[in-house]
């Protein structure tokens, strides 16, 4: 790991902005909505389980809404809450929104080699998340939404820094190298 030169952070930066951008929203979007309008969004991932709900919800709040009911469960024991409202992804998705964003920022000062040491600390940084759910899945435990939140920051932190990462490796690309002309 070494310390990031100033140029070719930009990028980088944009990714971090709309990331953190769409965490805001995320925990935002409950507290400006009318208290107790929002509950028991259980559903389908994969699934527009909602719609009438959420079609009810002034932009840019149907938006965030909609996208969590499209790519997670949204269960409500599985949820947090805020001002009475379900918020609009379950409570390890929500924590693997933000571990994106965070490993974004890390990103943002430190530059990483993409090596075989980065590739083991991704793999074990989705380990957790992967055994959590598998055991839930399969009915072996039923985890917490502090376990839940554990693993899923964890995760977002390393693929939020494996979108560092491909960025920086994108911009070593020769056709994204500036020449100088005659």
């Amino acid at each position: 790991m070494e310390r990031r030169e100033k140029c070719f952070r930009s990028l980088t930066f944009v990714f971090l902005l709309l990331f953190s951008l769409w965490v805001c929203l995320q925990f935002l979007a409950p507290v400006f909505l009318p208290e107790n309008s929002v509950h028991e969004l259980s559903g389908l991932v994969a699934m527009s389980d909602n719609d009438k709900t959420i079609n009810d919800m002034g932009f840019p709040w149907n938006f965030v809404y909609s996208a969590g009911d499209r790519l997670c469960h949204q269960k409500a024991e599985r949820s947090f809450f805020a001002n009475g409202n379900q918020m609009p992804f379950c409570s390890r998705c929500t924590a693997i929104w933000l571990g994106l964003a965070v490993g974004l920022g890390f990103m943002i000062f430190y530059r990483i080699q993409l090596n075989e040491k980065f590739l083991f600390a991704i793999i074990v940084g989705i380990i957790p998340l992967a055994a959590d759910g598998a055991g839930q899945l399969f009915g072996l435990w039923e985890s917490t939404n502090a376990i839940r939140v554990i693993t899923g920051l964890l995760t977002g932190v390393v693929c939020g820094l494996a979108i560092g990462v491909i960025i920086d490796e994108i911009k070593t690309f020769h056709f994204f190298k500036i020449t100088k002309s005659n």
